[in-house]
């Protein structure tokens, strides 16, 4: 433990607070509360850990802290400092899953509308549905019963679904004011839990049409009904009221949490929401962390009422959301939490395989890379790869993995500007220089490891920049191929010599991985350049023909010959002006001389 952190803990507060945890490079990595902050911060440095808690420790060089004057205090400020800082290891909390709700919009002419941001705009808001299909069908069966606007024409210019009988806004005749305002109640009743009542009266229209022989409307009427069923009735009655609640509970192991969330609207469970995540905090204190951020920052919108399991703090997460949270202890109510409950161990037992093997195949790959090179593990990873063909459209792309993951968001595309000709080296110096000469200047994070997709000579040409022109010390290693094109060798040191990787490991997987990757990232840059340049014409070269204009003669003309045989009216009828009719025309039939 470095003596800086040694002297901090000596003093921390025995009072509520917040904690933030910071890297090498002055980057927060962690955020997390304490009631007492003394003992939890000191918990991390102290005594035994899991692995994956140990990597979390092995990267903190600093903290600091916030004290709050109470822990609901603590709790607000986490969620807002993780929504600032965004820390890589506060994963559970940077979901931003969002759920589909319809709306009822508060305007002349409302709306139903599919949405998934809740705002304060007087509209009316139903779900979440965490199903979208089942918000589709909803919205499609109330369309069909319901006619609010579905268009911005004006009154007297009908739309489709006006002749389909789902709009009346842009009737000669629009509704009134009151006439929509019965509509909506009609909508908001029947999404209240009221829809059995509406089949009702639905099934008496039917009949009254039947009997007045009017055959067509009768059949439209049991198509609703139908729809009715199929949207509504397949949904299992698990409470007699309709209170909309949501239901959570949780189970954890190992240092991973699985989270399961019940939707209950008017007395029907309509789906469930899973989230898995690692953590390196009190188990009751992430899960009651993931509930507040869940409805305060990720927008979803808070119900009548909220269950949690015994022994979460109900009293201060009601306090901080503003909502009935409850324990139940018997009843019906107190399965639903069971059963969420077993459904969290049930999905965390089947994801740890996984979880093991999508470990072995990052973060336990990149450790055992750097024990291989004898570096520090290389969490960040940056690596070249050059594309041409014979010297033209010369670019070069950098990729990004973290924690042995693609980190697509950090990739980057390079022009090469300064090099004539084929030349790899001379390439990989320029992207290189680029590269970290803006890191430097703009203080970005700098990479634990470099990988240069080519063999010595790329790798001394990017050495040299970095040591003899920036100042840098970053290991460096280069990926040799095969005459296959598949990755090979794996370089390092000065001189370049083979590390020796077993075919078969999970790190030959990874920089097998890693060079793919750039390549392909590269490759594709490239043809796209090659495509932009291919597709030119002598067009191009006119004055006032832009891209439009030239699509518009090609797709016409459908050729340069066909254009230069048209005449100045037949341009004119596609909307070119005169002048630039003559130019286009003087441009293309003028004699080209000899190179």
């Amino acid at each position: 433990m470095a003596d800086k952190i040694r002297e901090k803990l000596a003093v921390l507060p025995a009072q509520p607070g917040c904690y933030l945890m910071k890297d090498k490079h002055g980057t927060i990595i962690y955020v997390g509360k304490s009631k007492l902050l003394k003992n939890r911060v000191r918990s991390y440095f102290t005594g035994a850990n899991d692995q994956k808690t140990q990597r979390l420790v092995q990267e903190i060089v600093d903290f600091e802290y916030i004290v709050t004057s109470s822990e609901i205090e603590a709790l607000i400020l986490e969620m807002n400092l993780i929504k600032k800082y965004d820390p890589k290891y506060n994963v559970l909390l940077k979901d931003d899953k969002s759920y589909p709700y319809l709306k009822i919009t508060n305007e002349r002419h409302p709306q139903l509308l599919i949405t998934r941001k809740v705002k304060k705009d007087k509209g009316r808001y139903f779900g979440p549905y965490p199903n979208v299909l089942a918000a589709r069908e909803t919205k499609k069966l109330l369309d069909r019963m319901y006619p609010l606007k579905k268009c911005n024409n004006p009154p007297g210019r009908h739309c489709l679904y006006y002749h389909m009988g789902q709009c009346l806004a842009c009737a000669d005749q629009p509704p009134s004011e009151q006439e929509y305002k019965e509509i909506v109640q009609q909508i908001v009743s029947f999404l209240s839990g009221g829809h059995k009542e509406i089949k009702k009266q639905i099934e008496q229209k039917m009949f009254e049409a039947s009997e007045s022989l009017n055959f067509e409307r009768a059949m439209e009427l049991r198509d609703q009904i139908q729809h009715i069923e199929a949207v509504m009735e397949q949904q299992k009655m698990t409470l007699n009221d309709q209170v909309n609640r949501d239901v959570f509970h949780y189970a954890y192991d190992k240092g991973w949490m699985c989270v399961q969330v019940f939707f209950i609207r008017q007395g029907k469970l309509i789906e469930r929401d899973v989230s898995i995540f690692p953590f390196y905090d009190e188990a009751q204190e992430t899960f009651m962390s993931f509930i507040g951020r869940f409805y305060l920052h990720q927008n979803h919108l808070k119900p009548k009422q909220i269950l949690v399991p015994a022994p979460i703090d109900y009293k201060l997460l009601s306090e901080l959301l503003e909502v009935d949270v409850t324990i139940p202890y018997r009843g019906r109510k107190k399965e639903l939490i069971d059963l969420a409950g077993k459904n969290a161990e049930i999905a965390l037992e089947e994801k740890f395989s996984l979880i093991e093997r999508d470990e072995a195949r990052t973060i336990k790959a990149v450790e055992g890379l750097g024990e291989r090179l004898h570096i520090e593990t290389p969490r960040r990873i940056e690596a070249f790869d050059n594309s041409n063909i014979q010297g033209t459209d010369p670019v070069s792309a950098m990729v990004v993995f973290m924690d042995g993951r693609p980190l697509k968001k950090e990739y980057r595309k390079y022009k090469i500007k300064n090099v004539e000709g084929p030349d790899d080296y001379e390439t990989m110096r320029e992207v290189v220089r680029r590269r970290y000469t803006r890191v430097l200047k703009e203080g970005l994070p700098l990479p634990d490891l470099i990988v240069i997709d080519g063999s010595k000579g790329q790798m001394n040409a990017a050495s040299d920049v970095l040591e003899n022109e920036l100042g840098l010390e970053i290991p460096l290693c280069g990926l040799a191929k095969d005459d296959k094109h598949k990755t090979s060798e794996l370089l390092y040191g000065v001189p370049p010599t083979v590390i020796p990787l077993d075919r078969q490991s999970q790190e030959f997987y990874l920089i097998q991985r890693i060079q793919d990757e750039v390549h392909r990232f590269a490759i594709t840059f490239h043809r796209q350049l090659r495509g932009k340049s291919a597709f030119k014409s002598e067009l191009d070269a006119i004055p006032g023909v832009g891209e439009k204009r030239r699509k518009l003669l090609l797709t016409h003309f459908k050729s340069i010959t066909e254009i230069k045989e048209a005449s100045i009216e037949e341009m004119q009828r596609l909307g070119i002006p005169e002048p630039t009719a003559k130019e286009i025309l003087t441009h293309l039939t003028k004699e080209k001389e000899p190179e």
